[in-house]
């Protein structure tokens, strides 16, 4: 790290002048800013003043116990590395330093060549997390396509199809469930095509009253109807020599679903109150989040119009079908909400990263958008913490994760506890290794074998990709 120029800001809170001294001087080095406070109602606002990557915390002391200061610390930035040191040893405090958010606990007097190999590792990992920082921001970069973000089978699949369709289609069907992003594809397929220059007109057929839908679609003439005192065009007129995107097209009434059948075939459009057809140059493209295909066998929805517009039809895959997008999407969404709100955040924690993960998003990436934005909003530290998010989300992890566990294999049983201890300590495989009793190395073969066998078991999650 020294080596890039990069200063690591290191506080140590004791309220006895020689450890302060004799660490001080054990982790004095290049690249390694040393802060010191014999105080810690003065450790906290040199914390809050210069933000340290590192904290360690002596657990007694005069005003506040090491343990107060610990979760006032991790209240405000989880992301910090804080290791406490006492000389007064039990497990107890210790199972509840890390349950609280410490990464270690060290006994007094203090071995120094493991201190400083413990340091030594955090700072590796704190390299470790610049880079992948770094490499995830180019990913986000580089897969990027028409305002979407994925690398996945599925989500690359719909791109090309996108840059395949683009240049020549005339009607578009665009299906998924809400939140999936239908408008962006609608926008991609307009962007990419020959009437990129011309307008992009969009209609909320779910939106209009059916008084007022032939109206807006197709405009009227002056005296058509009372209130009518001047001419107006209609979204088709409109969006001449361009694209009209139909969302919810599934809500069409049946007469709607009849005059918008014959533009589709005629190329023409007929003003409220008015005998003289006009002539339109126009894409259409329709979405909706609902089957289609079953309405039109139950007559609610015309068969002739569904094949007119499923000439071609581009399917959104869920959220849920594609978890491992979670790191690209949380990272876009966290970048995008930081710079909005003018805030410093670096990231989300392992343990909220692991709770999102358990979560089976509904609403899709849209209510992905709304977690990370209100998060980012709340958040008083550098990263997304559990506490940042809705109630929604702390509730399910903790109750899917324990469903019927009487009725689960033993290997089940032993990766959901593996996973358990993992989100408790926020990740540090070293110090869930510890609790375990099993080698680090042994947690990272169990979790391969984890993510192997979700991949064998749903090609579908081994994705990365997003839309709104």
């Amino acid at each position: 790290m020294s080596d890039k120029g990069i200063t690591v800001k290191l506080l140590v809170v004791d309220d006895t002048p020689q450890s302060l001294e004799l660490i001080t001087e054990a982790l004095a080095q290049k690249g390694v800013e040393v802060l010191i406070a014999s105080d810690p109602e003065a450790g906290l606002g040199i914390f809050m003043r210069e933000r340290p990557q590192i904290v360690l915390v002596d657990l007694v002391m005069p005003k506040m116990s090491g343990m107060e200061l610990l979760e006032r610390i991790a209240a405000v930035d989880p992301g910090t590395d804080v290791i406490l040191m006492t000389g007064h040893y039990s497990a107890d405090s210790a199972v509840e330093a890390i349950q609280k958010g410490a990464c270690d606990y060290l006994t007094k007097p203090l071995d120094l060549e493991k201190l400083r190999s413990r340091i030594r590792a955090l700072l590796e990992d704190a390299e470790k997390r610049r880079q992948a920082y770094q490499l995830d921001r180019a990913l986000v970069d580089a897969f990027q396509f028409e305002g979407m973000i994925g690398r996945s089978p599925l989500i690359l699949e719909t791109f090309a199809r996108i840059r395949r369709v683009a240049p020549h289609y005339q009607t578009v069907l665009v299906s998924g469930a809400t939140g999936t992003g239908k408008e962006l594809v609608a926008r991609a397929l307009h962007h990419l095509s020959p009437r990129a220059a011309g307008p992009f007109v969009v209609c909320n057929c779910s939106a209009l009253v059916e008084t007022l839908l032939e109206s807006e679609l197709f405009g009227y003439v002056r005296g058509a109807f009372t209130g009518a005192a001047q001419d107006k065009t209609g979204i088709f007129e409109q969006a001449n020599g361009g694209t009209v995107f139909l969302d919810e097209i599934g809500e069409l009434s049946a007469p709607a679903q009849a005059k918008l059948l014959r533009v589709l075939q005629q190329r023409e459009v007929q003003r409220v109150g008015s005998p003289t057809p006009h002539s339109v140059d126009v894409r259409v493209i329709g979405a909706t989040n609902r089957q289609l295909r079953a309405m039109v066998a139950d007559g609610h929805f015309r068969d002739d119009l569904y094949y007119r517009l499923s000439m071609v039809e581009i399917s959104l895959p869920p959220l849920v079908d594609r978890k491992e997008d979670l790191p690209l999407l949380q990272k876009y969404f966290v970048e995008r909400f930081a710079q909005q709100y003018g805030k410093q955040i670096r990231g989300i924690t392992r343990r909220a990263q692991l709770r999102m993960a358990a979560y089976s998003w509904p609403g899709n990436v849209r209510e992905l958008e709304n977690v990370i934005g209100n998060a980012a909003m709340m958040t008083q530290g550098s990263t997304i913490d559990v506490s940042d998010l809705p109630e929604l989300l702390k509730e399910t992890a903790s109750i899917g994760s324990r469903a019927d566990e009487d009725m689960l294999s033993l290997h089940e049983v032993q990766n959901r506890h593996l996973a358990r201890v993992l989100e408790r300590v926020g990740g540090n495989k070293a110090r869930a290794a510890e609790i375990l009793g099993i080698s680090r190395t042994t947690i990272y073969e169990m979790l391969s074998k984890m993510n192997e066998n979700e991949s064998e078991s749903d090609p579908g999650t081994k994705a990365a990709g997003a839309t709104r």
